[in-house]
Parts: structure tokens; C-alpha cells; sequence
């Protein structure tokens, strides 16, 4: 990326949300949902004009409420009917509406949240499987409009409903606080012939996306070996130490899919890149060439396979290949993806980020991962460097489509992205350390990142700014206060500042994630010693402090404790709230000052000679 050339912030803040790709039974159909500028639709191509085109020839089937889709790699908002005929989608005002043709119809009245349809036919009988307030699992019989409540109540949270080829069973994924779905989710199988409820995890492990192969063979991801591999009636597909799924942040996961001959299409997260892979007799094989970036959303049917991808430069597309080809004598798999759409404007074809460079630090005995990108694309270093923390934690920035990052690239910032502890990605070993830690071990880790880039001279204390949101602004306040020769200075959106505030006030989700990441809550000594607010006489260099008014997840009222703390330590914080916004800012207006504001912090706290525009385009 050349930085004389900045993006403009229009640019970075365009674009179409594309979600959930997924083939009709029959294999003719693809469906996805796109959003853009507060609307939904669910859009569906016809693959064979696709495959004779290439071109983009879907168009919006839906016209009753907006469908309500999931985010990123996340789904659970439609289903095919297993039919062929139509769509059974989650729309805007929490029902299930059922689209055919001409013809729409509202299927529930639970006055709730419906999320995950999954439908199934059985001789002369049409099921669909749903969730209600992600804690209850129904069965509807589609002409009937019969319905009841499958599951014993015995999970606080059900995800993914699936049901078999055959009608006889019902799966979905189940777990109860003080666990995340990472820690102890189950696979629950309901018997319709008896009603009888069997639930199964490893001993020292997680399940994810339990689903059925097209055989009627149970499957799911689960990571009893340390790592998220995909199993098939209990076997590993390919036994090995990469994650085949990611975290449960939502509905909707798929990071695999069985064909009928029983092979599989997988996901393999390869130091953050998301690696399409068949795996066959033949053994474990790449799709998708010399792409850079990460896929999701996999669907296969009839040798077609569509998936949602994204690169570093290349926004959001949903993508077709076709699988019934020849091996060639390297045994790499001869395939022609076809572009179905794509969520970016056209002014992102001109536009290129380079891939970053991935690098490990020793730490504690523990290897610490991380990502460089350049703001050259390559060669010297730009010598600005900003630190950026994910959130979560238990989450990973894949190598995927973050504007974000490629606007401060432009503008003459290398970025490091950092994968402390906690991190997601590396095995669950790996994921699961932080627990009891949260707030030490994040911040040591990101603080022994950070020596180890100022020793190979890609910037300086001088030139490096922490950023992060949500968790990763709890990291960077706690890099602050207890590593401050390390930065010179802090951007915190919406952080977690009082670990035991957050453990009574954070909504339903994650409301029990402390007793794992910290401890139980009658442990106020713990709680006071890891919570960033308790060391803020610490604080040497300046902090920029964002939080929206109405934010469900972290209280607004931990910043603004925060900030009076600072202020009477005589501590430099600039403090900006958004009215009306919650976790995460969404009103352009408010994007916009976000950026301005973050420019004039970086160029005010660091000491740099470079001359390219920082301020917003």
C-alpha cells in the first residue's frame, strides 16, 4: 500500500454486510442474506447461470419483514426447505416467516426471539427446528403449524438445531453458565420416537456445530485433543493440531460440510488464515489457490461448494467451486471459483493491503503469536507502529477484510496485530490459559510483544499506541499502568475497567464470563487486583477513551468512573461519549468523529518525523 495515497474514510465506511451462503437441496439455488444501510434481504442466484457467467444474477427474494441476519462468520438466520420450495428465515421482529414464490407467511407468534431454522422432510410430514430466546428448542410440523418445546431445560443456552436425514433425531448444541460455549457446550440429541434426551461432551472439551453427514452420520467439531478438529461418528475427518472451527460468539458457524461420498470440505485456521480444504482417500487437500484471507460459511451440494471469503483488501464475496473435477499428478485439486457477489464497492479493486507477516515470541515458557502488517506492503518500516488488541478475548482477528486496519495502514501506519492468551486460534491450551488471569497474563503477553518489536527496531515506545475495544481495551489500560515505557499512549472504545462491575451489570450472554476469566465474585480481592480502574495512579502516558451511551455489554458507567479517577490522579484523558450507541459505534456521524479524533491522538502523543496525512480523508 502506497501511504501517499490515504484511503478515504467514505471508502473505509462503505459497503454491504454479506452473510450465510447457502445451496439449495437440489443444487440449482444459491441463498444469502445482504445488508446494507440498516436493510436485509435474503438474495438467490441461480448457480447455473452463475457457472456460465460468472456474473452476478441474484436477486432479493424476500419482501415480507427483513430477515435478520447474522454477523461475519456467524449465521443462523434462514433454511432451506428441504423441499426446494423456498426459505424458512429469522426476521427483524423476531419471528419465522416461511418465502415461496409470491407467497410469504409469519410461522410463529412466540412474541420472542426465533433464531436458527433448520428444516427436514419425512414422508409426508415438513419439520423445521428452531430456537426461542437462545435457551428453548422447538419443533414445528410445517403444514400442520404444530408446534412444541423439545429440549428439558436443563442448558441456559441452545444454539444450532440440525435434524437428521431420516426425522428421527434432533441435535443441537447446549451449555449452561458459569461455562462458555468454549468450555463446555454439549452435543444433545433428541429422539423423536421416544422423546428421550441424550447429551455427550468430551471429558476435556467443548462440541461445536453438531450436525448430521447426508448418510444420517452424527457430526460435529469438538477439541478433546486440544484442538477444534471435525469428527465423524466419533472419528477425527484429519487429525490435526489446527483449528477447524472457531469460538460460538453466535448462531449459524459452518465451518464444514459432508458431500455424499462421505469426504469433507473443512476450514483450517492456519496462523489466522482460513485455509479451504477437501478431505478424501486421497488425504487433505487446499481449494481456492494462492488466495490470502479466510473462509466461512461453507455449504456443498450435488459437487457444488459456495463459502463466504475476505482478505485483507478483498471485502466480503460469496464464492462457488466446483468440486467434480480431476486430480492432477501433484494431487492438487483442479477447480474454477465463481464470484456470486461481493460486499465492497468497486473502489476496493484499486485498492491493496499486503498479507501480514505472522511472528512468535517465547514468553514464559509459552509461545506468544502475532501479525505485522506493513505499511509499505514491504520493505523498511514505516517506524509508527499501533498495538491492536481484539476483543473477546476468547476470539481471534483472522486475516480477513478489516478497513479499520487499512485506513491507518494508508495513512503510514504499520499495525501489529496481537493474540495473547485467550486468544482463539492456537488450541485450547492456549485459549483457556487466560482463565483466572484476565488482565495479567493479556497484558504481560501483549507487553513481551512489544518488546520484542521495539528490539527489532519497527518502532519505538515513542512511536507505538496501544488500541483496543471491549476486552482489548481492558488490555491496553492494564498496558498503561503496568508496562507505561512501553507506549505512548492508549485508545480504549467501550473497555473493561472493573472486572466485578462488569461480573454484576454484562448482559445475559456473558454474564457468568468472570467466574472463568477471574474467579468466583466473592473473590473481591482478586477482582480489585486484576481490574485496570484500581491502577490508574499508574497511568503515565495520555488515554483516549470511547464508550456509547447505551452500551448492553460493558456499562457506561465503568468509563465514567474510570475518567473521574484519572482526572484526580491528574492523569491526561480525553473522554468522548456517543449518545444512543451501544457496543460498538454504528451512526456514520459518530464514525466519523471517532477517526478525527484518533488522528489528532496519534499524532499528538507520538514524536515522529513522518510526513504522510494522518487526519481523516
Amino acid at each position: 500500500m502506497n501511504p501517499s495515497a490515504p484511503l478515504a474514510l467514505d471508502l473505509v465506511l462503505s459497503g454491504r454486510d454479506l452473510t450465510e451462503p447457502k445451496i439449495s437441496p437440489d443444487a440449482d439455488l444459491l441463498a444469502y442474506v445482504e445488508r446494507w444501510r440498516g436493510a436485509s434481504a435474503i438474495v438467490v442466484a441461480d448457480l447455473a447461470a452463475v457457472a456460465d457467467s460468472g456474473a452476478h444474477v441474484g436477486r432479493p427474494v424476500t419482501f415480507g419483514p427483513d430477515p435478520a441476519p447474522g454477523r461475519g462468520m456467524s449465521g443462523g438466520c434462514f433454511s432451506w426447505r428441504s423441499t426446494g420450495n423456498g426459505l424458512v428465515y429469522s426476521a427483524v421482529d423476531g419471528e419465522l416467516w416461511s418465502i415461496a414464490g409470491s407467497d410469504t407467511e409469519r410461522l410463529t407468534e412466540h412474541g420472542r426471539s426465533c433464531r436458527g431454522p433448520a428444516c427436514q422432510s419425512v414422508d409426508d410430514a415438513e419439520l423445521v427446528a428452531y430456537v426461542v430466546d437462545e435457551a428453548e428448542v422447538w419443533l414445528m410440523e410445517l403444514r400442520s403449524g404444530d408446534s412444541r418445546r423439545i429440549d428439558e431445560g436443563s442448558h441456559e443456552f441452545c444454539f444450532d438445531p440440525a435434524i437428521s436425514p431420516d426425522g428421527s433425531t434432533v441435535s443441537w448444541q447446549g451449555w449452561s453458565p458459569p461455562a462458555m460455549a468454549w468450555d463446555a457446550a454439549e452435543r444433545v440429541d433428541f429422539l423423536l420416537a421416544t422423546n428421550e434426551v441424550r447429551a455427550w461432551r468430551p471429558t476435556h472439551g467443548a462440541v461445536q456445530q453438531p450436525r448430521f453427514a447426508p448418510d444420517g452420520t452424527p457430526t460435529c467439531i469438538h477439541d478433546a485433543t486440544g484442538w477444534l478438529n471435525v469428527y465423524r461418528d466419533g472419528a477425527a475427518v484429519a487429525a490435526e493440531s489446527f483449528e477447524q472451527g472457531g469460538p460460538t460468539w453466535g448462531m449459524g458457524q459452518r465451518s464444514y460440510d459432508v458431500l455424499r461420498d462421505g469426504s469433507v470440505v473443512l476450514i483450517r485456521n492456519d496462523d489466522a488464515c482460513g485455509k479451504l480444504c477437501l478431505v478424501d482417500a486421497v488425504g487433505v487437500r487446499e481449494i481456492g489457490g494462492d488466495f490470502i484471507g479466510t473462509y466461512g460459511h461453507v455449504s456443498v451440494v450435488g459437487g457444488r461448494l459456495a463459502a463466504l471469503r475476505s482478505g485483507p483488501s478483498t471485502p466480503p464475496e460469496v464464492v462457488v467451486f466446483s468440486l467434480a473435477t480431476n486430480i492432477d499428478e501433484v494431487g492438487q485439486i483442479e477447480t474454477s471459483a465463481r464470484l456470486v457477489a461481493t460486499g465492497g464497492v468497486r473502489g476496493w479493486v484499486d485498492v491493496e493491503v499486503a498479507a501480514p507477516q505472522p511472528f512468535v515470541v517465547e514468553h514464559a515458557g509459552v509461545s506468544l503469536h502475532a501479525r505485522r502488517y506493513l505499511a509499505s506492503g514491504s520493505g523498511p518500516s514505516a517506524g509508527r507502529m499501533l498495538c491492536w488488541v481484539h476483543g473477546g478475548p476468547t476470539d481471534q482477528w483472522r486475516v480477513d477484510f478489516r478497513p479499520r486496519l487499512a485506513y491507518w495502514l494508508s495513512r503510514g501506519w504499520d499495525i501489529v496485530v496481537v493474540d495473547p492468551r485467550g486468544t482463539t486460534g492456537h488450541g485450547r491450551d492456549y485459549q483457556q490459559e487466560l482463565n483466572g488471569q484476565w488482565g495479567r497474563l493479556d497484558v504481560d503477553d501483549v507487553a513481551a510483544l512489544l518488546r520484542h518489536a521495539h528490539y527489532q527496531g519497527w518502532a519505538t515506545p515513542d512511536t507505538t499506541v496501544g488500541i483496543g475495544g471491549s476486552s482489548g481495551g481492558l488490555t491496553v489500560l492494564g498496558l498503561l499502568a503496568d508496562h507505561p515505557g512501553l507506549v505512548a499512549g492508549g485508545v480504549a472504545s467501550y473497555p473493561v475497567s472493573d472486572l466485578l462491575a462488569l461480573a454484576h451489570s454484562s448482559h445475559r450472554f456473558e454474564a457468568h464470563y468472570t467466574d472463568t476469566l477471574v474467579g468466583p465474585v466473592d473473590d473481591l480481592e482478586r477482582f480489585q487486583t486484576l481490574s485496570p480502574i484500581n491502577r490508574v495512579d499508574q497511568i503515565e502516558r495520555p488515554l483516549l477513551l470511547f464508550h456509547g451511551s447505551d452500551d448492553p455489554v460493558v456499562a457506561l458507567s465503568q468509563s465514567e468512573l474510570l475518567v473521574e479517577r484519572m482526572r484526580v490522579a491528574g492523569r491526561i484523558v480525553e473522554y468522548v461519549t456517543y449518545e444512543g450507541e451501544g457496543h460498538g459505534f454504528r451512526d456514520p456521524v459518530n464514525q466519523r468523529d471517532e477517526y478525527a479524533r484518533t488522528a489528532k491522538f496519534l499524532n499528538a502523543v507520538t514524536t515522529t518525523t513522518a510526513t504522510s496525512t494522518t487526519g481523516p480523508a
